[in-house]
């Protein structure tokens, strides 16, 4: 544009600006953002229990796209405000910024302090309402897109009950208390990429919140499956621990929990060591999940590494062996620490990681205070927690020295490329790409069919090591994984240095069935535990090879499920030949190509992690030792299916 004057600058009044830039508010616009919808209703209601007028909280999902949440707290308030002259309850949904979090009167511990969640929620959404239960009175209103549609309304609540408003009347109202809020919600089509809600996505959050607050019991009801389930945790963050480590076996029964009320917050935690060599620390604020930690988990792991170090050395467990290192102190623990503070300052609003500088002193202090006192009172605890650290710390100078030595002979530097390595010309790791292919036939295909200036190929040599099982020394004496990492370039662990990687993705492509699964499984193991950098910065990828090839006469096409299979073949009509492809070494280098191959018209799935908590979980109940847990999961998610559907 030649001229540009005042008249091209906008101001986008209201909730407009949410709609033009909703990943500043929500994340993304993906399924996390679609789910961080939710999370944000239900934070109000958690803040309404942490005030202590809410025991209950009910989440339906509705066959028709919609979502609503109920709770039993004090209701949006419905009268005029003195100074606007608008219901409260269409203040807080359609003015960013608004709300009664900011003086900390009515509520001294919220997670909601920047006052945009549940406008948010409003401005994203089709169509929202908001019925509040005031005793004798139900309230309530309409939204479209952020705009009130209806004003304020208000029926007599056995009126209500009996004969709602017509357009309310699918909406699930399900607590017996005469107060409370209900806000019912459509995802918006125009903004999301789906608004199809993941029961199992909602469940995780929702039970993090039981577990933290153990005086609340929140329902999650699926009308699309019939799935329901409602929890209550008793026993809280200890409760959370035993969840979190079921996988694992333990070195001391009991986990070890701790909560004190402060001046200036709360400060709880609950921890267990288990036999395992990763650390688990899940931490939340105000109830919030700050997936990347911050100044509240620093503080956690300084006091607790202070307080083992110091009982160490005072009982004279460290004679004759290196000094335990924090990294030694928190192998195999699984901690949950949580703190509830009037102020904090999170880094961005979808709340991830804790900037308040002095809640690391805080947790800190707390912790270690404790602990001195809980390991004079259970010396027979304390010294199985030191024991555990002095033998991390024996595997650590093990592992130390096999690296050294896979070094001298040139596998972790990239000295000398494996044999099998097929690899590509380029050396732009922006551009290039690392095939991980099973088996020799399925490499010798790849091979054939890849793009030899940005496609390398490593065929594998028969399953890799389960290294859930396995200690670093074992791991790194495993061929394959020595292939793998010098194929990599980065490294592994606390070596691994992302700017020498080879390739800027790297890409599993295993066959669509039982053996390709595990096989992709034992993979991802290795990535999660030793790589997990790749993970978290879009390194890992899954190609997705078609199963099926449908043909009539000169068209064909290519399917990746059984219900894709039958609605082509349907479309297509009678005669039409469909093949299925057993394994990548059935197709021919073209077929490869063009459904798994070619950046064009390939389908790839990237690997990412939402809760490393529950992952940890989950790797270690399904590769590691305690067959009880992997049973039990297996009978509950078992589901028989004629394919491996990604």
């Amino acid at each position: 544009m030649e001229n540009y004057d005042s008249s091209q600058i906008q101001i986008l009044e209201g909730l407009k600006a949410v709609r033009k830039v909703p990943g500043m508010y929500i994340g993304s616009t993906d399924e996390r953002g679609l789910h961080h919808l939710v999370y944000e209703v239900v934070d109000n209601s958690i803040d309404e229990a942490n005030a202590g007028v809410a025991k209950s909280i009910y989440i339906t999902i509705y066959k028709d796209t919609s979502i609503s949440v109920e709770d039993d707290g004090r209701g949006i308030p419905v009268d005029l405000h003195p100074k606007y002259n608008r219901p409260g309850l269409e203040i807080v949904l359609t003015e960013l910024h608004s709300g009664a979090k900011f003086d900390k009167k009515v509520y001294k511990i919220t997670g909601g302090l920047h006052g945009v969640g549940v406008h948010v929620v409003n401005a994203l959404s089709s169509r929202l309402t908001a019925i509040v239960k005031k005793g004798n009175e139900v309230y309530f209103e309409t939204f479209n897109q952020g705009a009130p549609v209806t004003k304020l309304a208000s029926m007599k609540t056995s009126e209500f009950i009996k004969n709602p408003p017509e357009d309310m009347k699918n909406v699930s109202i399900q607590l017996e208390k005469s107060h409370g809020t209900i806000i019912w919600f459509y995802p918006d089509t125009e903004i999301f990429e789906t608004v199809d809600f993941s029961y199992s996505t909602l469940l995780e959050r929702i039970r993090d919140l039981a577990f933290l607050n153990p005086v609340i019991s929140i329902t999650i009801d699926d009308r699309r499956t019939e799935q329901k389930e409602t929890l209550h945790f008793e026993g809280g963050l200890a409760a959370f621990v035993e969840y979190l480590g079921e996988g694992y076996n333990t070195v001391h029964k009991e986990p070890i929990a701790h909560k004190v009320e402060l001046e200036n917050g709360i400060v709880e935690f609950a921890f267990q060591y288990n036999t395992g060599v990763s650390e688990s620390i899940e931490s939340f604020v105000n109830n919030i999940n700050t997936i990347e930690g911050g100044t509240h988990v620093a503080g956690f792991r300084a006091g607790l590494s202070r307080a083992i170090q110091d009982y160490a050395k005072n009982k004279n467990m460290v004679k004759g062996v290196e000094a335990i290192t924090g990294d030694d102190v928190r192998e195999g623990i699984v901690a949950v620490l949580h703190i509830k503070i009037a102020e904090p300052q999170f880094e961005g609003q979808t709340k991830s990681k804790l900037g308040n500088s002095e809640a690391r002193g805080m947790v800190q202090s707390v912790t270690e205070s404790y602990l001195r006192e809980y390991f004079e009172s259970y010396p027979n605890i304390a010294d199985l927690i030191v024991k555990r650290a002095l033998a991390a710390a024996a595997a650590r100078e093990a592992s130390r020295k096999a690296r050294d030595l896979v070094r001298r002979k040139s596998a972790l530097e990239g000295g000398g490329l494996p044999g099998k390595l097929a690899d590509c010309s380029s050396n732009d790791s922006t551009k290039t790409e690392l095939y991980i292919v099973e088996g020799n036939s399925a490499g010798g295909t790849a091979k054939q069919a890849r793009n030899r200036e940005f496609q390398a190929i490593l065929p594998l040599r028969g399953k890799i090591l389960n290294v859930e099982k396995a200690t670093d020394v074992k791991t790194l004496e495993n061929a394959i994984i020595r292939d793998l990492i010098t194929a990599m370039g980065t490294s592994i662990k606390e070596d691994l240095d992302l700017a020498k990687l080879r390739y800027g993705k790297i890409i599993i492509m295993t066959d669509a069935d039982v053996d390709g699964a595990h096989i992709r499984t034992l993979l991802l193991t290795f990535f999660y535990r030793y790589s997990r950098d790749l993970i978290t910065n879009g390194k890992i990828f899954f190609a997705q090879p078609p199963l099926f090839r449908i043909q009539k006469g000169d068209k064909v096409e290519y399917v990746y499920s059984e219900k894709e299979k039958d609605k082509v073949a349907s479309k297509m009509g009678a005669n039409a030949i469909t093949q299925r492809f057993k394994g990548l070494g059935e197709m021919n280098p073209e077929q490869l190509w063009d459904t798994t191959m070619n950046p064009e018209t390939r389908r790839l799935v990237e690997v990412s992690i939402e809760d490393g908590a529950y992952a940890d979980r989950l790797f270690s109940i399904l590769m590691g030792d305690k067959v009880e847990p992997r049973r039990k999961f297996i009978e509950e998610n078992a589901r028989f299916v004629s394919n491996i559907d990604l």
